[in-house]
């Protein structure tokens, strides 16, 4: 029976080999992978249904992210961005902090700088509107550890840091504070959660330039307890933190009675921190280009992405007006 099995197949590899060997060589075409992801274009997402508050004012107009469409680098979209007008090959290299980071290493920390954005743009959004805002929860997150000849540690990224030699660490301040109060070649136990299990691990303090450290980059991100309640709806494959301003601008607006959209369709780009500064950020001209497509009357960006935006606006001859801003007030003024 075994035999008579082995003979058909046999057979009907040797008849169709070729067709068989043309497929194998598409399926690879489209799914190894390159070092590299592919810029196709830009597009935008109406905040207004990302965000839910509590007896929130309404808006006439629209808040928009503006986002980078990308796909993932394969030979067959490699190839694509050689041909193609208008597509762009970008490196993974540039979000690598070290060479031989992974790409899950790379993943998780985009998820958790997006985790940050949305904390630090809630925090921002009450405290300008004037809400009732404490925090509930402090968690720090490992998301870089250094190849310095002096670490030795078994602390990886992803790794939510508990406690430090028995002691609890509730933010970045904590974990400083204990680092600087030892001395350079003290070894420490570190208490953290890998995943869902909870590890002892160590590191050895050593000295760089004035600091005493442990080669490990840490990212703290709050959770609130606010009045009134807000809700957040984000897919599982966003990421990044560049949609922190437009979503500060959007939980403001839903906690005040001024509407600042006007009944304009407003799209803008920008991280934020908790003191309302707006950072710059990549792939200006695709995310002008999502914004002219939507028809937009405003695209807001960063003020060090501003010349850039301005030259693309010059180049394509679009009739949108571009801002640029350097924090949270400004961009409240210049809206109004």
């Amino acid at each position: 029976m075994i035999s008579k099995a082995y003979e058909k197949i046999k057979n009907f590899i040797r008849d169709n080999y070729k067709y068989i060997l043309v497929w194998i060589l598409i399926y690879l075409f489209f799914t190894i992978p390159t070092n590299s992801y592919v810029i196709v274009g830009g597009g935008t997402i109406n905040i207004n249904k990302r965000v839910q508050v509590e007896n929130e004012y309404k808006q006439k107009g629209k808040l928009n992210f503006a986002y980078v469409e990308e796909l993932k680098g394969t030979v067959a979209t490699y190839l694509l961005s050689l041909i193609v007008p208008g597509f762009e090959n970008e490196s993974i290299d540039e979000y690598r902090y070290k060479e031989d980071e992974d790409y899950k290493d790379l993943l998780f920390r985009e998820k958790m700088n997006l985790e940050k954005a949305n904390a630090d743009s809630v925090y921002v959004a009450y405290t300008k509107a004037k809400r009732k805002i404490s925090i509930k929860d402090t968690k720090l997150y490992i998301i870089f550890v250094d190849d310095n000849k002096n670490l030795n540690t078994n602390l990886k990224i992803g790794d939510q840091i508990l406690e430090v030699d028995g002691q609890k660490i509730n933010g970045l301040d904590d974990y400083r504070t204990y680092i600087n109060s030892k001395e350079a070649g003290e070894k420490v136990t570190v208490l953290v959660k890998e995943k869902k299990e909870v590890k002892k691990k160590f590191a050895y303090i050593y000295q760089q330039d004035d600091k005493l450290v442990t080669g490990i980059g840490v990212i703290e991100i709050n959770t609130y307890k606010l009045d009134p309640k807000l809700k957040l709806k984000f897919k599982k494959s966003e990421s990044g933190p560049s949609g922190g301003l437009m979503l500060a601008l959007q939980i403001y607006n839903k906690l005040t009675k001024k509407d600042i959209t006007k009944g304009r369709n407003i799209v803008g780009t920008g991280t934020i921190d908790k003191d309302g500064r707006v950072g710059d950020i990549g792939g200006i001209k695709y995310k002008l280009r999502g914004a002219v497509k939507k028809r937009a009357d405003i695209f807001i960006c960063p003020k060090d992405n501003l010349k850039e935006a301005l030259k693309e606006k010059k180049k394509r001859r679009y009739k949108i007006k571009v801002i640029g801003v350097s924090s949270f007030d400004e961009v409240i003024e210049r809206l109004k």
